[in-house]
């Protein structure tokens, strides 16, 4: 590798790997750089999760997803982004966090946890799964009070109290119900959201009308106890409830990570959180700074998803192959 890259991406997940697979198809000096492992935003779903979405709308960088299920498992996928990772030699600098981004020249200086590199390039794919929201209420922080789901069987007969009425808290909740859980789902809105997957609402929403999972609409959680009561203190229609719990789970969604962009230069709408950029070449603001992936839906964390974003890695190295050819070389 060369003393300055000509792309350096930040973030390991599907849309990462699929701009670093096209860097190194395209000749580009590339390095793929993520606080965490390859695809941590995938080993952090469910641990038995199957993608709704089918195998083919998956694939990146020409590579076929060739398994015999329709629509692959977590495992599934988790391999497959492997696959494509080795198959292009993609150069990766996991468990490395990137700091600062400045421009300087034709190019920019970028501070990590562990050096300081140059690249005359920089694409920012850090997606939106890093950084769940949080209740902002006592006692989140004890040891059974989780903002992600992994799996129901730790739960067998337990009292469990999920926050949130999205399409992770519902799958959730129905998953903790089927495999023997007592489930209570609290939020503070009337109802099940409507934007829940058409095939969960339905099945959500009866599973509370015939009683086998609970609901507390319109109440808000005032804290996680741990004292002589241990449970979950809510606010609702009927005043202050205490519901008893082992586990409780913060489902309430994802807040994207934008500061590192906006100290780079990059404009975000303090309303939205969507970064300033070109959907033809997904190039912010500042010139030479792209950013791909779910980040760029901002807060709408429904909008963008692998199947719809698996093109910003040829729309970015497209773009910047012809930029390069027309920049002096930095030394």
């Amino acid at each position: 590798m060369s003393d300055v890259l000509d792309l350096l991406v930040v973030g390991a997940g599907p849309t990462g790997i699929a701009i670093g697979a096209e860097a190194r198809r395209r000749g580009l000096g590339v390095l793929v750089m993520d606080r965490g492992p390859l695809t941590a935003a995938i080993q952090g779903y469910p641990t038995f999760m199957e993608f709704f979405t089918t195998r083919d709308r998956l694939e990146i960088a020409d590579i076929p997803f060739t398994i015999p299920d329709d629509k692959p498992t977590r495992r599934q996928a988790l391999a497959y982004y492997r696959l494509v990772t080795d198959r292009y030699q993609i150069p990766l600098a996991l468990y490395e966090e990137v700091l600062e981004i400045h421009g300087e020249g034709e190019g920019f200086v970028i501070a990590s946890s562990r050096r300081e590199l140059r690249a005359r390039a920089v694409a920012v794919a850090t997606g939106y799964f890093g950084n769940p929201r949080r209740l902002g209420v006592p006692g989140e922080d004890l040891p059974w009070v989780s903002m992600r789901y992994k799996e129901a069987y730790p739960h067998y007969r337990q009292d469990v109290v999920i926050v949130g009425a999205g399409n992770t808290a519902a799958e959730a909740a129905l998953d903790l119900w089927r495999n023997g859980a007592r489930v209570t789902l609290v939020h503070r809105g009337p109802h099940v959201k409507p934007g829940v997957k058409y095939w969960v609402k339905p099945d959500i929403e009866n599973r509370i009308e015939e009683g086998s999972i609970a609901a507390r609409f319109n109440s808000v959680v005032c804290a996680f106890r741990n004292d002589q009561e241990t449970g979950v203190e809510i606010q609702g229609p009927d005043g202050l409830e205490l519901l008893p719990a082992q586990a409780a789970y913060v489902l309430v969604g994802y807040t994207p990570e934008v500061d590192l962009m906006q100290r780079a230069g990059v404009r975000i709408d303090p309303e939205s959180l969507e970064p300033a950029y070109d959907p033809q070449t997904c190039e912010s603001n500042v010139p030479g700074l792209y950013v791909a992936g779910t980040i760029q839906a901002g807060r709408r964390t429904d909008r963008i998803f692998i199947e719809n974003s698996r093109d910003h890695g040829p729309l970015i190295v497209d773009h910047l192959v012809k930029r390069l050819a027309q920049v002096p070389a930095l030394t």
